[in-house]
Protein backbone atom coordinates (compact mmCIF):
# COMPACT_ATOMS: atom_id res chain seq x y z
CA UNK A 1 0.00 0.00 0.00
CA UNK A 2 1.18 3.32 -0.90
CA UNK A 3 1.27 4.27 2.90
CA UNK A 4 4.54 2.22 3.36
CA UNK A 5 6.11 2.62 0.25
CA UNK A 6 9.59 4.31 1.14
CA UNK A 7 9.52 1.87 4.19
CA UNK A 8 8.96 -1.12 2.13
CA UNK A 9 11.93 -0.15 -0.38
CA UNK A 10 13.98 0.49 2.23
CA UNK A 11 13.04 -2.74 4.03
CA UNK A 12 13.30 -4.86 1.13
CA UNK A 13 16.73 -3.64 0.11
CA UNK A 14 17.83 -5.06 3.33
CA UNK A 15 15.82 -7.86 3.51
CA UNK A 16 17.02 -8.97 -0.39
CA UNK A 17 21.10 -8.24 0.77
CA UNK A 18 20.55 -10.23 4.00
CA UNK A 19 18.80 -13.11 2.35
CA UNK A 20 21.64 -14.31 -0.07
CA UNK A 21 23.88 -14.37 2.01
CA UNK A 22 26.10 -18.00 3.31
CA UNK A 23 27.69 -16.56 6.07
CA UNK A 24 26.74 -13.41 8.55
CA UNK A 25 29.31 -11.46 10.15
CA UNK A 26 29.17 -8.98 12.94
CA UNK A 27 29.63 -5.94 10.91
CA UNK A 28 26.82 -7.50 8.66
CA UNK A 29 23.86 -7.37 11.32
CA UNK A 30 25.50 -3.95 12.60
CA UNK A 31 24.89 -2.07 8.80
CA UNK A 32 21.40 -3.99 9.30
CA UNK A 33 20.65 -2.45 12.24
CA UNK A 34 21.56 0.74 11.37
CA UNK A 35 19.43 0.68 8.18
CA UNK A 36 16.56 -0.17 9.89
CA UNK A 37 16.43 2.05 12.59
CA UNK A 38 17.22 4.66 9.94
CA UNK A 39 13.85 3.27 7.93
CA UNK A 40 11.81 3.16 10.52
CA UNK A 41 12.79 6.86 11.85
CA UNK A 42 12.13 8.26 8.23
CA UNK A 43 8.40 6.27 8.66
CA UNK A 44 7.99 8.33 11.87
CA UNK A 45 7.68 5.05 14.24
CA UNK A 46 7.75 6.48 17.80
CA UNK A 47 12.17 6.74 19.08
CA UNK A 48 10.95 3.93 21.71
CA UNK A 49 8.99 1.30 19.30
CA UNK A 50 12.70 1.94 17.42
CA UNK A 51 15.12 1.35 19.85
CA UNK A 52 12.99 -1.71 21.27
CA UNK A 53 12.95 -3.31 17.76
CA UNK A 54 16.25 -2.49 17.11
CA UNK A 55 17.41 -4.39 20.31
CA UNK A 56 15.27 -7.25 20.11
CA UNK A 57 16.30 -7.94 16.38
CA UNK A 58 20.18 -7.52 16.88
CA UNK A 59 19.72 -9.76 20.12
CA UNK A 60 18.41 -12.66 17.81
CA UNK A 61 19.94 -11.57 15.07
CA UNK A 62 23.42 -12.52 16.98
CA UNK A 63 21.97 -15.85 18.17
CA UNK A 64 23.50 -19.62 17.49
CA UNK A 65 20.53 -19.95 15.45
CA UNK A 66 21.03 -17.67 12.68
CA UNK A 67 25.11 -17.78 13.16
CA UNK A 68 24.82 -21.85 13.03
CA UNK A 69 22.58 -22.06 10.46
CA UNK A 70 22.88 -23.39 6.57
CA UNK A 71 20.54 -20.19 5.45
CA UNK A 72 21.32 -17.61 7.90
CA UNK A 73 20.44 -14.45 5.81
CA UNK A 74 17.28 -16.19 5.28
CA UNK A 75 16.82 -16.41 9.29
CA UNK A 76 17.92 -12.47 9.59
CA UNK A 77 15.08 -12.06 7.58
CA UNK A 78 12.39 -13.93 9.45
CA UNK A 79 13.41 -12.28 12.70
CA UNK A 80 12.84 -9.12 10.99
CA UNK A 81 9.24 -10.16 9.81
CA UNK A 82 8.47 -11.84 13.19
CA UNK A 83 9.64 -8.60 14.99
CA UNK A 84 7.19 -6.37 12.70
CA UNK A 85 4.96 -8.90 13.49
CA UNK A 86 5.34 -8.32 17.33
CA UNK A 87 4.95 -4.37 16.89
CA UNK A 88 1.84 -4.58 15.06
CA UNK A 89 0.27 -7.12 17.41
CA UNK A 90 -1.88 -10.02 16.90
CA UNK A 91 -5.43 -10.09 14.59
CA UNK A 92 -8.32 -9.29 16.99
CA UNK A 93 -11.22 -9.89 15.63
CA UNK A 94 -14.83 -6.87 16.27
CA UNK A 95 -16.69 -7.97 19.47
CA UNK A 96 -20.11 -9.70 18.95
CA UNK A 97 -22.55 -9.39 21.58
CA UNK A 98 -23.51 -12.65 22.86
CA UNK A 99 -27.37 -11.02 23.33
CA UNK A 100 -27.58 -10.75 19.80
CA UNK A 101 -27.71 -7.47 19.62
CA UNK A 102 -23.89 -5.58 19.32
CA UNK A 103 -23.57 -1.78 19.60
CA UNK A 104 -20.09 -0.49 17.81
CA UNK A 105 -19.34 3.02 18.64
CA UNK A 106 -17.08 4.98 16.40
CA UNK A 107 -15.14 8.13 17.79
CA UNK A 108 -12.74 10.48 15.92
CA UNK A 109 -11.24 13.84 15.32
CA UNK A 110 -12.83 15.70 12.27
CA UNK A 111 -11.63 15.02 8.85
CA UNK A 112 -10.26 11.10 9.84
CA UNK A 113 -12.83 9.32 7.82
CA UNK A 114 -15.08 8.70 10.51
CA UNK A 115 -18.67 9.00 8.83
CA UNK A 116 -17.33 6.99 5.85
CA UNK A 117 -15.79 4.47 7.77
CA UNK A 118 -19.18 3.68 9.31
CA UNK A 119 -20.60 2.98 5.81
CA UNK A 120 -17.61 0.98 5.13
CA UNK A 121 -18.09 -1.05 8.28
CA UNK A 122 -21.94 -1.94 7.98
CA UNK A 123 -20.60 -2.78 4.08
CA UNK A 124 -18.54 -5.37 5.81
CA UNK A 125 -20.61 -6.44 7.88
CA UNK A 126 -23.96 -6.60 5.84
CA UNK A 127 -22.09 -9.01 3.42
CA UNK A 128 -20.85 -11.54 6.06
CA UNK A 129 -24.24 -11.70 6.84
CA UNK A 130 -25.36 -9.51 9.36
CA UNK A 131 -28.06 -7.14 9.31
CA UNK A 132 -26.42 -3.49 10.84
CA UNK A 133 -28.10 -0.01 11.24
CA UNK A 134 -26.28 3.29 11.14
CA UNK A 135 -27.05 6.01 13.43
CA UNK A 136 -25.87 9.01 13.63
CA UNK A 137 -25.59 11.01 16.83
CA UNK A 138 -23.89 14.12 15.59
CA UNK A 139 -25.95 16.70 17.23
CA UNK A 140 -23.32 19.66 15.70
CA UNK A 141 -23.25 19.38 12.38
CA UNK A 142 -26.38 18.69 10.52
CA UNK A 143 -24.71 17.48 7.06
CA UNK A 144 -23.00 14.53 8.88
CA UNK A 145 -26.47 13.21 9.35
CA UNK A 146 -27.50 13.94 5.59
CA UNK A 147 -24.22 12.39 4.46
CA UNK A 148 -24.49 9.06 6.92
CA UNK A 149 -28.19 8.91 4.99
CA UNK A 150 -26.73 9.14 1.42
CA UNK A 151 -23.91 6.49 2.72
CA UNK A 152 -26.94 4.11 3.86
CA UNK A 153 -28.59 4.33 1.08
CA UNK A 154 -25.21 3.54 -1.08
CA UNK A 155 -24.14 -0.05 0.70
CA UNK A 156 -27.91 -0.77 1.61
CA UNK A 157 -28.33 -0.60 4.72
CA UNK A 158 -30.75 0.84 7.63
CA UNK A 159 -30.28 4.69 8.77
CA UNK A 160 -31.61 6.58 11.93
CA UNK A 161 -31.48 10.17 12.00
CA UNK A 162 -32.70 12.63 13.85
CA UNK A 163 -31.86 16.81 12.81
CA UNK A 164 -34.22 18.17 15.24
CA UNK A 165 -32.70 16.08 18.74
CA UNK A 166 -29.81 17.90 19.73
CA UNK A 167 -28.97 15.45 22.76
CA UNK A 168 -26.69 13.04 21.32
CA UNK A 169 -27.24 10.32 24.24
CA UNK A 170 -31.22 10.52 23.64
CA UNK A 171 -30.49 10.29 19.85
CA UNK A 172 -28.53 7.10 20.12
CA UNK A 173 -31.34 6.09 22.51
CA UNK A 174 -33.61 6.50 19.91
CA UNK A 175 -31.70 5.00 17.19
CA UNK A 176 -31.33 1.47 19.64
CA UNK A 177 -35.17 1.36 19.84
CA UNK A 178 -35.21 2.11 15.79
CA UNK A 179 -32.83 -0.75 15.66
CA UNK A 180 -34.93 -3.31 17.37
CA UNK A 181 -37.88 -2.33 15.88
CA UNK A 182 -36.13 -3.07 12.26
CA UNK A 183 -34.78 -6.30 13.59
CA UNK A 184 -31.39 -5.40 12.92
CA UNK A 185 -28.98 -7.56 15.38
CA UNK A 186 -25.72 -4.64 14.82
CA UNK A 187 -25.97 -0.64 15.35
CA UNK A 188 -22.83 1.21 14.32
CA UNK A 189 -22.98 4.87 16.08
CA UNK A 190 -21.27 7.63 14.27
CA UNK A 191 -20.23 10.13 17.15
CA UNK A 192 -19.31 13.87 16.23
CA UNK A 193 -15.87 15.38 16.11
CA UNK A 194 -13.77 18.22 17.01
CA UNK A 195 -10.75 19.70 15.89
CA UNK A 196 -8.92 18.98 18.98
CA UNK A 197 -9.85 16.89 22.20
CA UNK A 198 -11.84 18.88 24.10
CA UNK A 199 -13.54 18.28 27.85
CA UNK A 200 -17.29 18.89 26.03
CA UNK A 201 -16.75 16.29 23.85
CA UNK A 202 -15.48 13.99 25.75
CA UNK A 203 -18.13 14.12 28.72
CA UNK A 204 -21.04 14.15 25.56
CA UNK A 205 -19.23 10.97 24.22
CA UNK A 206 -19.42 9.48 28.51
CA UNK A 207 -23.02 10.08 28.02
CA UNK A 208 -23.49 8.18 24.74
CA UNK A 209 -21.90 5.11 26.17
CA UNK A 210 -23.94 5.26 29.44
CA UNK A 211 -27.38 5.10 27.26
CA UNK A 212 -26.68 2.31 25.07
CA UNK A 213 -23.43 0.71 26.86
CA UNK A 214 -21.38 -0.29 23.05
CA UNK A 215 -20.00 -3.65 22.95
CA UNK A 216 -17.25 -2.50 20.91
CA UNK A 217 -15.50 1.22 21.05
CA UNK A 218 -13.65 2.08 18.25
CA UNK A 219 -11.35 4.68 17.67
CA UNK A 220 -10.70 6.00 13.56
CA UNK A 221 -7.29 7.20 13.42
CA UNK A 222 -5.77 9.13 10.14
CA UNK A 223 -2.63 7.11 9.62
CA UNK A 224 -1.31 10.27 7.78
CA UNK A 225 -1.05 12.27 10.95
CA UNK A 226 2.44 10.18 12.05
CA UNK A 227 2.81 10.34 16.14
CA UNK A 228 0.22 12.14 16.70
CA UNK A 229 -2.26 9.64 16.27
CA UNK A 230 -0.86 7.70 19.55
CA UNK A 231 -1.49 11.27 21.80
CA UNK A 232 -4.97 11.38 20.60
CA UNK A 233 -5.23 7.87 21.24
CA UNK A 234 -3.65 7.80 24.77
CA UNK A 235 -6.23 10.77 25.26
CA UNK A 236 -9.32 8.84 24.05
CA UNK A 237 -8.56 5.93 26.00
CA UNK A 238 -7.79 8.05 29.08
CA UNK A 239 -11.40 9.67 28.97
CA UNK A 240 -13.69 6.96 28.12
CA UNK A 241 -11.88 3.77 27.31
CA UNK A 242 -11.06 2.14 23.78
CA UNK A 243 -11.24 -1.39 22.44
CA UNK A 244 -9.32 -0.80 19.62
CA UNK A 245 -8.30 1.05 16.17
CA UNK A 246 -9.65 1.52 12.73
CA UNK A 247 -6.55 3.35 10.87
CA UNK A 248 -7.40 4.82 8.09
CA UNK A 249 -6.15 6.70 5.02
CA UNK A 250 -3.70 4.02 4.78
CA UNK A 251 -3.28 4.65 0.63
CA UNK A 252 -2.06 7.55 1.17
CA UNK A 253 1.56 8.99 0.99
CA UNK A 254 2.40 9.21 4.38
CA UNK A 255 5.03 7.68 6.15
CA UNK A 256 3.29 5.31 8.51
CA UNK A 257 4.72 5.47 11.35
CA UNK A 258 1.27 5.51 13.50
CA UNK A 259 0.49 2.26 12.00
CA UNK A 260 3.66 0.73 13.60
CA UNK A 261 3.58 2.94 16.66
CA UNK A 262 0.05 2.80 18.45
CA UNK A 263 -0.22 -0.82 19.18
CA UNK A 264 2.60 -0.89 21.24
CA UNK A 265 2.21 2.38 23.04
CA UNK A 266 -1.52 2.12 23.54
CA UNK A 267 -1.71 -1.74 24.22
CA UNK A 268 -5.00 -1.37 22.11
CA UNK A 269 -5.21 -3.38 18.60
CA UNK A 270 -5.64 -2.10 15.43
CA UNK A 271 -8.84 -3.85 14.53
CA UNK A 272 -9.79 -2.75 10.55
CA UNK A 273 -7.93 -0.89 7.80
CA UNK A 274 -9.08 1.35 5.70
CA UNK A 275 -7.05 1.38 2.29
CA UNK A 276 -9.00 3.41 -0.15
CA UNK A 277 -12.07 5.76 -0.93
CA UNK A 278 -14.50 3.10 -1.86
CA UNK A 279 -17.13 1.87 0.43
CA UNK A 280 -15.48 -1.96 -0.17
CA UNK A 281 -12.03 -0.70 0.49
CA UNK A 282 -11.87 -1.37 4.35
CA UNK A 283 -10.17 -4.53 5.42
CA UNK A 284 -9.55 -6.86 8.71
CA UNK A 285 -6.43 -6.18 9.78
CA UNK A 286 -3.62 -8.83 9.69
CA UNK A 287 -0.09 -8.36 11.09
CA UNK A 288 1.39 -10.75 10.02
CA UNK A 289 0.34 -10.20 6.31
CA UNK A 290 1.06 -6.16 6.43
CA UNK A 291 4.84 -6.81 7.69
CA UNK A 292 4.92 -9.06 4.74
CA UNK A 293 4.39 -6.37 2.55
CA UNK A 294 6.49 -3.95 4.08
CA UNK A 295 9.25 -6.39 3.70
CA UNK A 296 8.19 -7.19 -0.33
CA UNK A 297 7.40 -10.65 0.27
CA UNK A 298 3.55 -10.11 -0.64
CA UNK A 299 0.31 -10.87 0.58
CA UNK A 300 -1.25 -14.11 -1.16
CA UNK A 301 -4.13 -14.52 1.21
CA UNK A 302 -5.22 -11.30 0.90
CA UNK A 303 -4.75 -11.73 -3.10
CA UNK A 304 -7.30 -14.71 -2.68
CA UNK A 305 -9.38 -12.99 -0.66
CA UNK A 306 -9.79 -10.47 -3.05
CA UNK A 307 -9.97 -11.93 -6.02
CA UNK A 308 -13.23 -14.49 -4.27
CA UNK A 309 -14.86 -11.42 -3.15
CA UNK A 310 -14.52 -9.84 -6.82
CA UNK A 311 -15.48 -13.23 -9.13
CA UNK A 312 -18.57 -14.49 -9.68
CA UNK A 313 -18.09 -17.83 -9.59
CA UNK A 314 -21.33 -18.48 -11.77
CA UNK A 315 -20.01 -16.04 -14.64
CA UNK A 316 -16.73 -18.07 -14.46
CA UNK A 317 -18.18 -21.37 -14.90
CA UNK A 318 -20.54 -19.70 -17.92
CA UNK A 319 -16.59 -18.38 -19.24
CA UNK A 320 -15.35 -21.67 -18.87
CA UNK A 321 -17.65 -23.38 -20.84
CA UNK A 322 -17.66 -21.06 -23.32
CA UNK A 323 -13.82 -21.56 -23.64
CA UNK A 324 -14.69 -25.25 -23.46
CA UNK A 325 -17.34 -24.71 -26.91
CA UNK A 326 -14.80 -22.18 -28.75
CA UNK A 327 -16.68 -19.92 -28.31
CA UNK A 328 -15.01 -17.05 -25.93
CA UNK A 329 -16.56 -13.29 -27.80
CA UNK A 330 -15.18 -9.60 -26.40
CA UNK A 331 -17.81 -9.68 -24.35
CA UNK A 332 -16.48 -12.50 -22.09
CA UNK A 333 -13.13 -10.52 -22.26
CA UNK A 334 -15.40 -7.45 -21.09
CA UNK A 335 -16.59 -9.35 -18.32
CA UNK A 336 -13.06 -10.20 -16.94
CA UNK A 337 -11.91 -7.03 -17.10
CA UNK A 338 -14.97 -5.66 -15.10
CA UNK A 339 -14.14 -8.35 -12.67
CA UNK A 340 -10.52 -7.59 -12.37
CA UNK A 341 -11.33 -4.08 -12.27
CA UNK A 342 -13.40 -4.92 -8.74
CA UNK A 343 -10.80 -6.33 -7.35
CA UNK A 344 -9.10 -2.59 -7.12
CA UNK A 345 -6.05 -0.93 -7.85
CA UNK A 346 -4.04 -3.16 -10.16
CA UNK A 347 -0.50 -1.97 -8.58
CA UNK A 348 -2.04 -2.69 -5.28
CA UNK A 349 -2.92 -6.23 -6.54
CA UNK A 350 0.73 -6.64 -8.09
CA UNK A 351 2.20 -5.21 -5.00
CA UNK A 352 1.02 -8.36 -3.16
CA UNK A 353 2.41 -10.86 -5.46
CA UNK A 354 5.61 -12.14 -3.43
CA UNK A 355 9.12 -10.66 -5.39
CA UNK A 356 7.01 -7.93 -7.19
CA UNK A 357 5.78 -5.97 -4.17
CA UNK A 358 9.78 -4.33 -3.86
CA UNK A 359 10.18 -3.62 -7.33
CA UNK A 360 7.00 -1.80 -8.40
CA UNK A 361 8.79 1.53 -6.64
CA UNK A 362 9.11 3.44 -9.81
CA UNK A 363 6.51 1.43 -12.24
CA UNK A 364 3.86 3.14 -13.63
CA UNK A 365 0.55 0.99 -13.77
CA UNK A 366 -2.23 3.05 -15.88
CA UNK A 367 -5.43 2.53 -14.61
CA UNK A 368 -7.17 4.40 -17.48
CA UNK A 369 -5.76 1.69 -19.70
CA UNK A 370 -7.94 -0.47 -18.51
CA UNK A 371 -10.98 2.07 -18.87
CA UNK A 372 -10.12 2.59 -21.89
CA UNK A 373 -10.25 -0.95 -23.26
CA UNK A 374 -13.56 -1.44 -21.76
CA UNK A 375 -15.02 1.82 -23.26
CA UNK A 376 -13.93 0.59 -26.57
CA UNK A 377 -15.61 -2.84 -26.12
CA UNK A 378 -19.10 -1.41 -24.77
CA UNK A 379 -19.23 1.40 -28.10
CA UNK A 380 -19.56 -1.98 -30.01
CA UNK A 381 -22.96 -3.80 -30.71
CA UNK A 382 -23.87 -6.90 -29.32
CA UNK A 383 -23.10 -8.49 -33.13
CA UNK A 384 -19.71 -7.07 -33.01
CA UNK A 385 -18.79 -8.15 -29.47
CA UNK A 386 -20.19 -11.58 -30.20
CA UNK A 387 -18.31 -11.54 -33.58
CA UNK A 388 -15.25 -9.57 -34.14
CA UNK A 389 -15.08 -10.51 -37.88
CA UNK A 390 -17.57 -8.39 -38.67
CA UNK A 391 -15.32 -4.83 -37.74
CA UNK A 392 -14.06 -3.61 -40.52
CA UNK A 393 -12.68 0.08 -41.28
CA UNK A 394 -16.15 2.02 -41.31
CA UNK A 395 -17.01 0.11 -37.54
CA UNK A 396 -13.43 0.30 -36.41
CA UNK A 397 -13.98 4.36 -37.11
CA UNK A 398 -17.57 4.30 -35.40
CA UNK A 399 -16.25 2.63 -32.04
CA UNK A 400 -13.25 5.16 -32.13
CA UNK A 401 -15.45 8.19 -32.56
CA UNK A 402 -18.33 6.63 -29.30
CA UNK A 403 -15.57 5.77 -27.35
CA UNK A 404 -13.28 8.77 -27.61
CA UNK A 405 -10.32 6.67 -28.54
CA UNK A 406 -8.28 6.52 -31.85
CA UNK A 407 -8.67 3.93 -34.33
CA UNK A 408 -5.27 2.63 -33.65
CA UNK A 409 -6.56 2.28 -30.21
CA UNK A 410 -9.53 -0.32 -31.34
CA UNK A 411 -7.22 -2.22 -33.30
CA UNK A 412 -5.29 -2.78 -30.37
CA UNK A 413 -7.80 -4.04 -28.52
CA UNK A 414 -8.84 -6.40 -31.60
CA UNK A 415 -5.50 -7.92 -31.22
CA UNK A 416 -5.15 -7.89 -27.81
CA UNK A 417 -8.53 -10.39 -28.32
CA UNK A 418 -7.14 -12.14 -31.16
CA UNK A 419 -4.05 -12.77 -28.87
CA UNK A 420 -5.82 -13.99 -25.93
CA UNK A 421 -7.84 -16.64 -28.53
CA UNK A 422 -4.43 -17.67 -29.79
CA UNK A 423 -3.32 -18.20 -25.91
CA UNK A 424 -6.23 -19.71 -24.99
CA UNK A 425 -5.64 -22.37 -27.74
CA UNK A 426 -1.76 -22.87 -27.76
CA UNK A 427 -2.87 -24.18 -23.92
CA UNK A 428 -5.35 -26.33 -24.80
CA UNK A 429 -8.46 -24.37 -23.18
CA UNK A 430 -10.27 -24.65 -26.24
CA UNK A 431 -9.84 -28.45 -26.36
CA UNK A 432 -7.59 -27.83 -29.58
CA UNK A 433 -3.68 -28.07 -30.39
CA UNK A 434 -1.67 -25.45 -32.48
CA UNK A 435 1.38 -24.83 -33.04
CA UNK A 436 2.98 -23.65 -30.26
CA UNK A 437 4.99 -20.33 -30.40
CA UNK A 438 5.28 -17.48 -28.12
CA UNK A 439 2.71 -15.48 -27.52
CA UNK A 440 2.49 -11.69 -27.08
CA UNK A 441 1.09 -10.65 -23.40
CA UNK A 442 -2.93 -10.32 -24.34
CA UNK A 443 -2.91 -7.30 -21.21
CA UNK A 444 0.85 -6.14 -22.73
CA UNK A 445 -0.92 -2.02 -23.44
CA UNK A 446 -3.96 -2.09 -21.17
CA UNK A 447 -2.17 -0.17 -17.96
CA UNK A 448 1.84 -1.18 -17.59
Amino acid sequence: MALFESLSSRLSRVADAMRGKSRVTEKDIKDMMREIRLALLEADVNYQVVKDLADEIGEKARGAEVMESLTPGQQVVKIVHEALVSILGTEEKLAVSPSGFTVIMLYGLQGTGKTTTAAKLALHLKDRGKKPILVSVDVHRPAAQEQLKILAGQVGVEYYIEPQEKNAARLALAGRERARYMMCDTMIVDTAGRMTVDQDLMDELRAINKAVLPDERLLIVDAMIGQEAVEIARSFDAEIGLDGFIMTKLDGDARGGAALSIRRMTGKPIKMIGTGEKVGDLEIFHPDRLASRILGMGDVLTLIEKASEALDEKQAQKTLERLKKNTFTMQDMLEQLEQIQGMGSMKEMLSMVPGLGSKLGNVDVDEKGLLKTRAIIQSMTVRERENPKLLNASRRRRIAAGSGAEVSDVNRVVRQYDDMVKMMKQFGMFGQGGKRRRPRMPFGNMGF
